[in-house]
């Protein structure tokens, strides 16, 4: 059995919102929540009065400065959105999308759920992190949930028989931190030789990116992808032919 997924939340605002989540992350049995640069008081009284029962995993939650630091030990990574344009990243089926993020063989990292800001969402940019994106159905006309309803109906989806996942999980994503590293380390070498220029590259490597989550490499393809690039980086520094 896979230890249970983390919760993310990115810049949340709300106390109110945290305490939620952490009340809800207890009430499913997800034993640990993760905070990007919270725009709130995460422990301040109007966190723990929602915690209630829940204030010791609201106590326990980590800290981190950017979203790929909080999934670096991740490796099925589902991100949120309710925005209507067509996403970064293929969307799928609740079920779907939860079956693929429980469904991690063995030694499978660990998976992450990621919600993001209650007033934008998450970036074009921290979608790209995710393997799979997750968007709750409701109406067009008002697509967007509050942060802990999204949180609520998501973690209440990963205990339904529908979505739970099949006996055949498929080849393991790499790690996002190993993942991570690589691509910065291929961004670096095509600066180098000139394939991207500063004013594109954000752009490029994002198709880039896309292509290697719609890929879902593993840990051998990564550490595949970073030998090339050291052997490419030494052969373009001693000028070998």
């Amino acid at each position: 059995m896979n230890p249970p997924p983390v919760v993310v939340l990115v810049e949340p605002a709300g106390p109110i919102n945290v305490g939620s989540v952490a009340r809800l992350c207890a009430n499913f049995s997800i034993t640990e929540l993760r905070l990007v640069r919270p725009r709130c008081d995460h422990l301040g009284a109007e966190a723990r009065r929602m915690a209630v029962h829940a204030q010791p995993l609201l106590e326990r939650a980590g800290l981190y400065g950017d979203l790929a630091a909080a999934i670096a030990d991740c490796g099925r990574v589902v991100a949120t959105s309710g925005r209507l344009e067509p996403e970064p990243i293929p969307t799928g089926s609740a079920a779907d999308v939860l079956a693929w993020l429980q469904a991690g063989g063995e030694p499978a990292a660990r998976g992450a759920l990621v919600f993001g800001r209650e007033d934008h969402g998450l970036s074009n940019a921290e979608l790209l992190q995710a393997g799979r994106i997750l968007r709750i159905a409701s109406d067009p006309g008002y697509p967007s949930l509050n942060l802990s309803h999204a949180v609520a109906i998501t973690l209440h989806g990963l205990v339904q028989p529908g979505n739970q996942p099949s006996a055949s999980p498929g080849p393991e994503p790499a790690g996002r931190g190993a993942l991570e590293g690589a691509l910065l380390d291929a961004e670096a070498l095509l600066l180098d030789v000139g394939f991207l220029l500063p004013h594109t590259a954000q752009a490029r490597m994002a198709k880039l990116r896309t292509l290697l989550q719609r890929a879902e490499v593993g840990n051998e393809e990564v550490a595949l992808l970073r030998g090339m690039v050291t052997q490419l980086r030494w052969a373009c520094r001693s000028r070998t032919p």
